[in-house]
């Protein structure tokens, strides 16, 4: 915590304990953005039985800054993940992140997976290779990139704009929602535009995963005609 904050995806404290050492920690966590949380006895001993009041779930990778993202590219790529909970999804957009060439990933700190060992296996190595940001309000980071240049194109299933109708040109970063919900009404009200994908068979929705490929590779389509 006090050389690495960025590895912490949380801390988890046993509920009841006043251990100055304890409070030592709920102070960096504070001073850091880290969250924590507060649990019995017993659901720490099931996650790590020789704990002494608190447990730090570490990320598989270290998180960089919001200006890190911005720095590789004059035309910034972004992908930012409105809630995604499943781990299996996000190892699966960071992947194809990867091969899309995104400058970066920007998650929410909370209510949402992390970088974890789960999310890295199923990215298989592109993890080492895409920098990704973990911001505590994603809709004011939506505002402060705004002033810098980035358009929002939102991924929502009843869109009436196609996914291919925007110039991806620009600077711009794809914003994806949750599995179950879509993106929070403020993170859709912070989006330029908002398009979908058509389906023409009998099911109502892609995979996240699936959906955030097809957006990323007519990004990579458009800019290599554009370099062309």
């Amino acid at each position: 915590m006090k050389h690495s904050p960025q590895r912490v995806n949380k801390i988890l404290i046993q509920e009841g304990t006043s251990r100055a050492k304890i409070s030592e920690i709920i102070g960096w966590a504070k001073k850091n953005s880290i969250p924590f949380f507060y649990l019995p006895s017993k659901k720490l001993n099931r996650i790590e039985p020789h704990h002494q009041g608190a447990i730090a779930l570490l990320a598989a990778k270290e998180y960089c800054s919001l200006d890190a993202l911005l720095a590789k590219s004059k035309i910034p790529f972004l992908v930012v993940l409105d809630g995604i909970e499943d781990p299996q999804n996000l190892g699966a957009v960071i992947r194809s992140a990867e091969g899309a060439g995104v400058d970066g990933l920007l998650l929410p700190d909370r209510r949402a997976a992390l970088l974890t060992g789960a999310v890295a296996e199923v990215a298989a190595g592109a993890l080492e290779h895409v920098k990704v940001a973990r911001v505590k309000n994603l809709a004011r980071t939506m505002d402060g990139l705004r002033k810098k240049g980035v358009w929002f194109v939102g991924a929502e299933g009843d869109a009436e704009k196609l996914w291919y109708e925007f110039d991806y040109t620009v600077p711009v970063a794809l914003v994806f929602g949750s599995e179950g919900k879509g993106m929070k009404r403020l993170t859709k009200e912070k989006c330029d535009t908002i398009l979908s994908i058509p389906l023409l068979g009998t099911i109502t929705s892609l995979n996240v995963a699936a959906a955030a490929a097809i957006f990323m590779y007519e990004v990579v389509r458009q800019r290599k005609s554009f370099v062309r």
